[in-house]
């Protein structure tokens, strides 16, 4: 537990000042900085044929969003199958099949780097360095970008209203003076204007949240990819290949074999593959990506050599996500709500972490020999537990130790992080995903008190709740309809282990990939058609709704009339109102899954008891 508190101390610590910087730069205020970057930037704006200081629309900033991925994976998905015939493949990777390629690009498009493949011996350095870190240098960004257009027209109107308020009164007269100079000439049209305005309203027709300003897409991914991700990148990968991380272009060592009954292909030699593998180490943990250059992930010495290197590569799972909720009080001026949300996740995170260090280094299965298996005795079991917690708070998904290894209730931990998916949380995703909880709060709230849901004084509609329940309802029946299936046909399946682990297996494969986490229960034959095809269905279905509907769900509200606070308004910057909203979250993941809990982590638990 002290290194957990050490963890969480350290990274709130530089987050704070993180926050603060990342609201400036999402914000597109002038800065003493701005001549090193616009050099970069603004041919990069010329190339897309955009106005950085131009907004959209959510329906046109959605379009960007989308037609963005769509042209970069496309062309990602070919490198992955025509790399064998391209350059910078010292270790002669081979093409990828269409349907690994295909899930390999989704997965790294959608930020979620869940691997069918072992990345030294299947991908080429050119592969890795452009299709690999690159999608994991873009995709985080566009999670930040999206939930920015989000909180913009979430606040909307609120901003309107506090700049309103803190007009002076000399402004106030004047604003006055003319209007009654303007009233006569107008009052029959804006009188008009009002009440079709009002009866739309009244009737939740938003046809307003068309002109809702939610800012410039492109512009929110590029400003912090240059000025906030690159940098910090940079800093992180020379801390790394201090610690021993390699860093280069060669091809690997070959080295003999001491131990001659492991002779490898009748040859008595070993070639160990190295590549520019502190850059990717550090895009992976920082950009809450976790696709790692091994196979194995953080668990081989080459990515994680250290206690140093294991405690900061723990620390950049956490310390962006941890700096979005910072930015958000900075950016909408409302540090109440801001720490609301940080309260939320931080109490939420310590319980998730501290069950898993108990599980795994207190309970009273944690001295079975079996449970050692898959760690790693330098790290040790606590540290590992910490790391498998952090991992699925933040939807990363790198490892130090094997997941499928660990205690049933260690897993059972994980999975319950990947459901909720707002404990922190992936860039960008982790916030979007409070904020559908944030709405179901509010609306469950309100029916408990019998007021109309409203949420910063505008009322959530029928309109809004057939959004939210769409969300609701699809994880249930994308991850439970995905894993039934799996299970009933045994030849899809392809687990090695038929009991109750080989149900947490496959649960936890497709949790995994609708959280758009990564990380894995080892020990299935993933690299099937049907495991490539279902899990990119999932993943695909686990990215885009869920950053797309709250957009359209706060443009909506944001064209709705503002209704100003009194006595009987909801208070959600409260204690109460936290706590009440973390008891929908538990709840609700309980309900919903509970059954399968059961079937996998709970049975496996009391049968290894």
């Amino acid at each position: 537990m002290l290194v957990l508190a050490l963890l969480l101390l350290i990274t709130i610590v530089l987050a704070y000042p993180l926050g603060k910087y990342l609201a400036a730069v999402m914000q597109n205020r002038e800065m003493k900085i701005d001549p090193v970057f616009h050099w970069i930037e603004k041919p990069i704006y010329a190339l897309i044929g955009t106005n950085p200081k131009q907004g959209m629309t959510a329906k046109h900033y959605s379009l960007s969003f989308l037609l963005s991925c769509f042209v970069i994976g496309l062309l990602v998905w070919i490198l992955f199958m025509v790399q064998a015939w391209l350059p910078l493949n010292p270790n002669n990777a081979p093409n990828m099949s269409w349907d690994l390629a295909l899930h390999t690009m989704i997965s790294f498009l959608t930020n979620t780097n869940q691997q069918h493949y072992s990345g030294q011996a299947q991908l080429s350095y050119l592969s890795q360095m452009v299709g690999i870190v690159g999608l994991q240098i873009i995709t985080p960004m566009m999670g930040l970008a999206m939930v920015v257009a989000t909180v913009r027209a979430l606040f909307h109107k609120a901003d309107h209203q506090a700049d309103a308020t803190s007009t002076s009164p000399q402004n106030s007269l004047s604003n006055e003076s003319q209007a009654i100079q303007n009233h006569t000439q107008n009052n029959t049209q804006s009188t008009t204007q009002s009440n079709l305005q009002n009866n739309s309203q009244s009737f939740g027709q938003n046809s307003n949240n068309q002109s809702i300003n939610v800012g410039n897409y492109w512009a929110d991914v590029i400003r912090p990819t240059f000025r906030f991700l690159l940098p910090l990148c940079m800093a992180w990968a020379l801390f790394l290949n201090s610690q021993g991380v390699p860093s280069t272009l060669n091809a690997g060592p070959e080295a003999s074999i001491l131990d001659q009954s492991a002779l490898i292909a009748e040859k008595n030699i070993q070639k160990i593959p190295l590549g520019p593998v502190a850059p990717m180490v550090a895009i992976k943990q920082l950009g809450s990506n976790g696709g790692g250059w091994y196979g194995p992930n953080s668990t081989v010495p080459l990515e994680n050599p250290t206690p140093l290197s294991n405690l900061m590569e723990m620390m950049a799972i956490l310390i962006i996500p941890i700096s979005i909720i910072f930015m958000l009080g900075f950016f909408t001026r409302r540090p109440k709500f801001a720490g609301m949300v940080f309260g939320c996740m931080l109490l939420m995170s310590v319980i998730s972490a501290g069950s898993a260090i108990w599980s795994e280094s207190l309970s009273s299965t944690s001295t079975s020999i079996s449970v050692m298996e898959g760690k790693e005795m330098r790290l040790g079991a606590t540290d590992s537990a910490l790391w498998a917690a952090v991992t699925t708070q933040v939807n990363n998904g790198s490892v130090d130790m094997m997941h499928d290894s660990a205690a049933p209730l260690t897993g059972m931990v994980a999975m319950g992080n990947m459901l909720i998916n707002a404990i922190w949380g992936g860039i960008g995703c982790g916030l979007q995903q409070f904020i559908v909880y944030l709405f179901l709060a509010v609306f469950i709230a309100g029916l408990m008190t019998g007021r109309t849901p409203e949420l910063l004084g505008r009322k959530i509609e029928a309109g809004e709740i057939r959004l939210l329940a769409i969300l609701i309802l699809l994880q249930p029946l994308v991850i439970l309809g995905l894993t039934a299936i799996t299970v009933f046909v045994p030849s899809l399946t392809g687990n090695s282990n038929p009991s109750f682990h080989g149900v947490s297996q496959v649960f936890y494969e497709y949790v995994s990939a609708y959280a758009n986490n990564g990380s894995g229960f080892e020990g299935l034959s993933d690299n099937t058609l049907w495991w490539n095809l279902s899990c990119s269905f999932a993943l695909l279905m686990g990215r885009f709704p869920a950053l797309i509907i709250p957009l359209v769900m706060a443009s909506r509200l944001a064209a709705k009339r503002h209704s100003p606070e009194s006595s009987g308004t909801l208070k959600i910057e409260t204690p109460t109102f936290a706590l009440t909203l973390i008891a929908i979250v538990v709840m609700l993941t309980l309900l919903q899954f509970m059954p399968v809990l059961v079937l996998g982590p709970i049975a496996d638990q009391l049968s290894l008891s």
